[in-house]
């Protein structure tokens, strides 16, 4: 539909904390056509063990911040966020409302409807909270609340085709208002790999198999040390890098110095790019995933993966061709990084099948052009 005016793009997500949906949410603020889109990017505030990502990575981003928006579940927070929301959108009068995130999506489309300004909500599911997160009876809440909530959405986008299943699965929508849009990442700056490991003071001769992400239950760090003791055990020459942080984090290293792991810690890093550039192999060993940018930037960088199959990492990783999927088990782990581990050659084609598997499907132009197209449909 052809627009006078820029269309008004409202974004709200609970936290901009490093992750998927935060780099996700920045590329759509700086990547849409300012001539045709007027954005504005509501958020809050990140927890004290998690790093942020506007303050570290996308300060070129700015933001209108509501405190009570976070993660943190607290009533009378969560209603004073609520009612700023309403404030705000009868002040912007957004076209489109966008939520990201589950607390977010709550409160940004209950508040869209309070608002009535008759904006088009739109909401993303980068993952969703049905396995892993909450004990049974709060699973069926949360369920129950996304149904009503879908009911009153016009688009749901899911990042990945088994989180959109997973959805359909639960009744959470109908199929003709889903669509699967994968995240889009900027093709990586090229670099040499021997150059890249001189800048981070790796060993030119060691094979090194990197986990990108929070050190939080969710994504089981904890295996990542299994599988480092099991292939310490059979004499395998692999080393473990981890960037990221998470209030896993000190238990992590505290375990992996009492057991002598091959793992070094790099903590929050805003150099991911150079890391995997440096590495042999890609891992996630995760209990529930939507589909992790993570994986996208190591398929960028040619790097086989190892992961367990989860969410819509398949989507990502295609078994025994770009990688591995594997049981949540640290010796299924283990056995898949044995195999890389031995081969260069197999780690070559691999690499070579996923960055071109990448380069077609997850690209930012992609996203931005079909992110477009939905917020026109108002």
């Amino acid at each position: 539909m052809a627009s006078a005016h820029p269309i008004k793009v409202m974004q709200i997500i609970a936290r901009m904390n490093v992750g998927g949906p935060a780099v996700i949410v920045a590329e759509l603020m700086r990547g849409l056509d300012i001539s045709k889109f007027e954005q504005i990017l509501i958020t809050g505030y990140c927890d004290e063990n998690e790093a942020d990502y506007l303050d570290e990575v996308a300060t070129d981003i700015k933001a209108t911040r509501i405190a009570g928006l976070g993660r943190s579940i607290s009533p009378q927070a969560d209603l004073k966020a609520f009612i700023q929301l309403i404030n705000l959108i009868k002040e912007f009068k957004p076209d489109v409302i966008h939520t990201h995130t589950a607390k977010a999506g709550v409160l940004g489309r209950l508040a869209s409807i309070l608002a009535g300004k008759g904006a088009t909500r739109v909401h993303t599911f980068h993952g969703h909270l049905l396995h892993g997160y909450f004990s049974p009876a709060k699973t069926q809440l949360v369920t129950a609340i996304e149904k009503a909530l879908a009911s009153a959405t016009s688009i749901l986008i899911a990042i990945g085709n088994k989180v959109r299943e997973d959805l359909l699965a639960a009744g959470i929508g109908k199929p003709s208002k889903f669509k699967v849009i994968f995240p889009g990442l900027p093709t990586p700056k090229n670099f040499n790999k021997s150059q890249a490991r001189a800048a981070l003071n790796l060993d030119p001769s060691q094979i090194y198999c990197t986990f990108v992400g929070r050190l939080t239950q969710i994504k089981r760090p904890d295996r990542v040390l299994d599988v480092a003791a099991e292939l310490k055990n059979r004499g395998s020459n692999v080393h473990f890098l981890v960037a990221g942080e998470g209030e896993l984090f000190q238990k992590c290293k505290e375990r992996a110095l009492k057991d002598s792991l091959p793992i070094t810690f790099l903590g929050w890093r805003n150099d991911i790019d150079q890391i995997l550039a440096a590495s042999d192999i890609a891992i996630l060993t995760s209990d529930n995933e939507g589909i992790p940018l993570t994986l996208i930037q190591a398929a960028f960088a040619g790097l086989p993966i190892v992961s367990t199959n989860v969410g819509s990492i398949s989507d990502i990783v295609v078994d025994q061709s770009t990688g591995y999927l594997t049981e949540l088990n640290a010796t299924a782990i283990a056995d898949s990084l044995d195999k890389l581990i031995r081969d260069e050659k197999l780690r070559e084609m691999m690499g070579a099948s996923g960055k071109a598997r990448a380069l077609e499907l997850f690209t930012l132009e992609k996203m931005l052009e079909v992110h477009s197209d939905i917020y026109r449909l108002r």
